[in-house]
Order: C-alpha cells, then sequence, then structure tokens
C-alpha cells in the first residue's frame, strides 16, 4: 500500500494499517456496531497481544485462543467471540486461497474493479456493502489503480463525498461520516414510522 492512513487518529494503529493489508482488511471485518475507529484499531490490540498481525499466525493459533486474546480488555469487538471467530476464519481464508498475501486479493492477476469485489465478497464476513466500502477505501486511499473499481464501489467510490471510512483523511472528515451515517439513520427510521 503506498499511503499513511488516517484512520484512526493513533500514529501506531494508523501505522499498523499502513503497512500491513491483512491489518486492513481485519479494520474493515469489525467495523459493523462499533465505532469505525475503534474497529480499525482493533488490529493494534491483535499485534499487541499475539506480536503479529500476520494472517498465516493468525490461522495457526488455535481459535479459542485467538478468541480469548480477542476477548481481554480492552476487547478487539464489543462482541469479542463472534468476531475473534470472524477474523480467524479470515486469516484462514487468506492463506487457503492467497497463500497469506492480503493483497493479493486486489492485485493477483492484474483484476479490474468487479473481479476485486468478487473477490471481496467471497471472504468470511464480507457482505455486498461491506465489500463496496473496502474497494472504494483502496480506491480513494491506498493507491488501487484497478480499471473500474469507481463504478464497481457504487456510490461509495464518488469523490468529494463522505459516506464511510473510505472517505475518512482526517478527525474532521471522520465527524463528516458520522454526521453522513445519523442522517441515513434518521431517514431510514422516518420511512418505517
Amino acid at each position: 500500500m503506498t499511503s499513511q492512513l488516517s484512520l484512526v487518529g493513533d500514529p501506531e494503529a494508523d501505522r499498523i494499517l499502513s503497512d500491513h493489508p491483512f491489518a486492513l482488511l481485519t479494520g474493515m471485518l469489525l467495523d459493523q456496531q462499533i465505532p469505525m475507529e475503534v474497529a480499525f484499531d482493533g488490529p493494534r490490540k491483535i499485534v499487541e497481544r499475539l506480536g503479529s498481525i500476520d494472517p498465516d499466525t493468525i490461522a495457526g493459533t488455535d481459535p479459542q485462543q485467538f478468541i480469548a486474546l480477542c476477548a481481554t480488555p480492552p476487547a478487539v469487538h464489543r462482541f469479542p467471540q463472534s468476531m475473534g471467530q470472524r477474523v480467524h476464519d479470515l486469516a484462514a481464508k487468506v492463506v487457503e486461497d492467497y497463500d497469506g498475501d492480503a493483497s493479493a486479493i486486489w492485485t493477483a492477476g492484474d483484476p479490474d474493479g468487479k473481479e476485486i469485489l468478487k473477490r471481496l465478497k467471497a471472504l468470511p464476513g464480507y457482505g455486498d456493502q461491506k465489500a463496496r466500502i473496502f474497494l472504494a477505501l483502496l480506491g480513494k486511499q491506498c493507491g488501487l489503480t484497478a480499471a473500474g473499481w469507481e463504478k464497481a464501489a457504487g456510490d461509495y467510490g464518488r469523490s468529494g463525498v463522505h459516506m464511510s471510512i473510505a472517505d475518512v483523511t482526517s478527525p474532521e472528515s471522520l465527524q463528516q461520516v458520522r454526521a453522513y451515517k445519523k442522517e441515513k439513520k434518521a431517514a431510514a427510521k422516518a420511512a418505517k414510522a
């Protein structure tokens, strides 16, 4: 990856995300039902406790031991059991399908945006929306130049928006994304009423 990310606002956490593709993939996996910056700080906690964010190391760790590591306060996620298992499953999938190289998901065979989206959606814990947001993050902040990534990322690939973690580059942009999400939730709630 090419640029220094600023997703957490903690220099060490952001360095780990910038330097380790699997850390970024893991942060995105954890980004549900907790604040974005807490999710993307998860890989730093794993490194502190396991000594590595390498998929081979995680996949080679006993799943129950890894889940216990994720549950140690402060927990990696508010649901450490299920999310710890998902991170372990994600590591195993990256080892099995990409020889432990997470970046191969978006680089192996020079894939276009549509193919990268398909590969992301095949990962444990990655549905359509999460895969599109991650693809947008790669394109907007990590130097991905795959043909058609913007189209494959959908609305998240548009420039000049503050819709997701793909658009977070500073504390100010984080607040803009938060405001957008709050607005969307309010609109969805109003539509149900």
